[in-house]
């Protein structure tokens, strides 16, 4: 193996166990990677087109959901390129959901842009175009991916909140 990929192999290792924690704002279109309460990468993401308008409710609103999630899995052969899956709905969602008698959705991921809009490369977070997920480029999901153990815990700040 070259040395050089031998060295990015490693760094993506030790990253791997650095990562404790997902942060994700809103207010700055940011998704923060934390070691403890160091900041180790920032990406700028695009959210579904009503983001604004508050936490996910049902399926088909557009909205991203806010508060304290899990990563649950991680797809290599998602049609967005790669994603990790975030633990929404949670069982006070559903419960809150089927009292009101409606689907509170669910796959919702971070994900990359997929072969269809590649193209847009870091543009893509001129327009919300997901239907609620966090979407970054096709490289810095496979940056994410490689660095993100399932079992990490991802926080989904609303609109109100800046990062400090």
């Amino acid at each position: 193996m070259a040395p050089q990929l031998v060295c990015i192999l490693q760094f993506r290792q030790s990253m791997n166990q650095m990562v404790t924690a997902i942060e994700v704002y809103k207010s700055t279109r940011e998704l923060r990677l934390l070691a403890g309460s160091r900041v180790v990468k920032t990406f700028k993401v695009a959210f579904g087109p009503a983001y604004l308008q508050g936490d996910k409710r049902r399926q088909g609103d557009n909205r991203t959901p806010e508060g304290r999630y899990t990563i649950t899995g991680h797809n290599p052969g998602s049609h967005y390129h790669r994603s990790l899956r975030v633990s929404y709905p949670t069982p006070s969602e559903k419960r809150r959901a089927k009292s009101l008698g409606i689907n509170p959705g669910g796959d919702i991921m971070v994900h990359g842009l997929g072969a269809k809009r590649a193209w847009a490369g870091e543009n893509h977070v001129m327009v919300d175009w997901t239907q609620g997920c966090i979407a970054v480029t096709n490289e810095e999901i496979e940056e994410i991916y490689a660095m993100v153990p399932n079992g990490t815990p991802i926080t989904i700040f609303n609109i109100g909140v800046r990062p400090a």
